[in-house]
Parts: C-alpha cells; sequence; structure tokens
C-alpha cells in the first residue's frame, strides 16, 4: 500500500474485473473454493470468490469453513500457488516423427499462452515467483516455456489479513502484505478494497477505473490489519540464512528421527510454491512412427531423483529429507541469494504426518555440531 492508493467500495467490486477484460485479459483466474481447497479458476463475476469462507489449516489437516461476513479474502492460501501457471506439472517439449523414408524430423510444441490476469494472490507466492524467475529466466540457460507464460500474467496480490496457524511469511520477510511483484496491489476491508499499482500497467488499470483516494481512516485500517496479521503468526524460522548451521548438523541425530516420521511422499515439494525439480522422458507411439518428449514435476524424495546411472545416492528417506532442507534453506543462498523459503506453510499443511519445516530446523539446530 502506499500513499496512492484509491478506494474501490465492495459493491462496484465487479468493475474490477471489467477493467481487467477491457486491457485485453480475457481470461480472469481468482480464488474459487473447490474440492475442499481454494484454486485459481476462471472467474467473470465478483460473487464467484470464497465470500465468507475461511480456511482452519494445522499440521496435516486444511479445511473450509463458511462463516458470516461478506470478506472475500479472509483466508491464507489453497494449495495451489502461482507455480502451475507459469511451470506446467506436465507439458510436451517437443515431438518427433519418422516419414516412410526413415527420416526424422522434429518440431517444438511450445504454445502461445493466454494473456491472463490472476486476482487474489498472497505475498508470500508472489516472493516464490521471483525466486522461479531467478531460476528460468536468469540462469545461463533461460527457459522460453516459462518466460512466455511469465510474460502473459497480470497479477493482482491481495494483502493477507488472516494468516492460518501454519503460516511463517514474517520471519522469512515475504509477508503478509504486498510490497512487491504486484501489477495491483490490494487489501481488503469491510466496506470495500484499497487498490494501488506497482507496474505501469496496474497505473494504466486504475486510471480506468477512475476511483476516488482511500481516506487516511482506510489507510489506518489497512495496517492496522497488516500489523494484527504480522504479530499473530506464531511460528518462525531460526534465521533466515541457515546454510551455516545445517551444514554443521549434517550427521546430527535428528536427521533420522525425521526420516522415520517422513513418508517420502512429496506432498511437501509438489505444494511447495519454489520447488523447481522436474525429470523429462520421451514416450513414443505404438506404432513407431512418432514420439513426444515431455517435462513433468519431479522431487528429491523420489528415489530416482538422484538415480547417478548404476546407483541412488540417497538410498533412504532420512538422506531425501536432508537433502531437500539443506538445499531449501541453505544452498539456495549460493544459487539465488537468498532462503528458498517464503513462508507460506503449505508444506506443512499438506504434509499427511504434519512435519513441521520450522519445527525441524530448531530441532536440528538445538543440535551440537558435528565433531
Amino acid at each position: 500500500m502506499d500513499e496512492h492508493s484509491v478506494f474501490l467500495p465492495r459493491a462496484e467490486a465487479t468493475r474490477l474485473l471489467q477493467a481487467l477484460k477491457g486491457a485485453g485479459f480475457d481470461r480472469i483466474l481468482g480464488p474459487v473454493a473447490r474440492e475442499g481447497t481454494l484454486l485459481f479458476q476462471p472467474v467473470k463475476r465478483w460473487e464467484e470468490l470464497p465470500m465468507g469462507i475461511r480456511d482452519v489449516q494445522q499440521p496435516g489437516s486444511y479445511r473450509l469453513q463458511q462463516q458470516e461476513g461478506s470478506r472475500c479474502f479472509a483466508w491464507a492460501n489453497g494449495a495451489q500457488a502461482l507455480k502451475p501457471l507459469t511451470f506446467t506439472p506436465r507439458e510436451i517439449i517437443w515431438r518427433a516423427q519418422r516419414s516412410v523414408e526413415g527420416h526424422l524430423s522434429f518440431e517444438s510444441a511450445q504454445e502461445s499462452p493466454e494473456p491472463t490476469a490472476v486476482v487474489g494472490v498472497r505475498a508470500c507466492d508472489l516472493a516464490a515467483l521471483d525466486l522461479q524467475e531467478r531460476h528460468f529466466m536468469h540462469g545461463r540457460f533461460p527457459d522460453p516455456w516459462f518466460r512466455k507464460r511469465r510474460e502473459a500474467l497480470f497479477l493482482v496480490g491481495v494483502s493477507c489479513s488472516h494468516p492460518a496457524d501454519t503460516c511463517f511469511c514474517a520471519s522469512t520477510g515475504d509477508g503478509p502484505a504486498i510490497t512487491r511483484g504486484h501489477d495491483l496491489g490490494m487489501a481488503e476491508l469491510d466496506e470495500g478494497y484499497l487498490l494501488w499499482a506497482g507496474t505501469q500497467a496496474g497505473r494504466t488499470l486504475l486510471e480506468r477505473l477512475d476511483l476516488d483516494e482511500a481516506t487516511a481512516s482506510q489507510r489506518r485500517a489497512v495496517e492496522k490489519e497488516t500489523h494484527q496479521a504480522t504479530v499473530t503468526q506464531s511460528r518462525t524460522l531460526p534465521g533466515r540464512h541457515l546454510k551455516q548451521g545445517l551444514y554443521e548438523r549434517l550427521q546430527a541425530g535428528h536427521w533420522a528421527d525425521v526420516g522415520e516420521r517422513c513418508l517420502s511422499c512429496g506432498n511437501c515439494t509438489a505444494v511447495c510454491p519454489t520447488c523447481f525439480c522436474h525429470m523429462e522422458m520421451d514416450e513414443p507411439a505404438l506404432n513407431g512412427g512418432t514420439s513426444e518428449h515431455l517435462r513433468q514435476w519431479s522431487s528429491c524424495f523420489n528415489a530416482e531423483h538422484s538415480f547417478m546411472g548404476h546407483f541412488v545416492v540417497r538410498s533412504d528417506t532420512r538422506l531425501r529429507y536432508r537433502q531437500w532442507l539443506t538445499h531449501k534453506l541453505g544452498s539456495w543462498h549460493e544459487q539465488y541469494g537468498r532462503s528458498g523459503c517464503v513462508g507460506c506453510g503449505r508444506c506443512i499443511t499438506w504434509c499427511p504426518v504434519g512435519i513441521d519445516i520450522t519445527a525441524e530446523a530448531h530441532a536440528l539446530l538445538q543440535e551440537a555440531p558435528d565433531a
């Protein structure tokens, strides 16, 4: 939120969707309650958003509850972040075809993504998108599939006023307020929404809406709710740069303890908005005439992820969890200049046995360093 924020009355909220459509975004995604969680789905009317919905999250548990009230963003997050919109879970990279004469030809399967506006993005997920951009767009080998999808997005971030019990974005410095990565920022009050621009595209959209400035009272109300959302978060990591501490405890006994509880199911990496591990494979047609080369999400909790030709490097769950945690909280600093955790808490909520990354990190650092 900034001093130039404007106010959109709740009764006129659909004007925002109309303005997005008028700006060329025929595809607008917003949070919708479906299949027991909140998913980004196509929306045409403001009434399709989860009005009065609250989420109750605990380690290993996620529930939606319908309550009184007209707020549409009084929840923390769902299982889905922005990741599937830019880094597709499974996609065809290229196709090969063999002619009657036996010659091979190849063609790219890259598609042109439809311009898409996403309403209701959390600050933690904008921070995660920034990390994925560092990996897919700014490395030695930029990914054209990711870049095209990213450049097709217009992001409306919404400050979080109701963090879940599993959230710790304040500890990682990535929330709960919208401060970066957004085209348009938004904060919800009972009477409506404060809007502010983050990019020129966002400023252009606000000009289309032609709204009155937010009052000082409304800005103070948003600041109060943001402060409350910060101080109510009870979970924290033991620091923002844990590489040294974790690397000094690679033989700690707690790795075996968490390895006994972890199921190696990969739920944590699937819902994590920053994890990017994937595998590539070829799927030939039965007639032998065509073949597709695919990329799909993988996980460092899979045995084949560390398969080195004739042996598996990380043969048990203890070693896979250690790889995940030391990479996420340690060696990401070398690769991307910061931790790979944005404090969304999804890995805690969606872990079937409720393993808590914050608790495990604290427990590990309480042990004495390796001799």
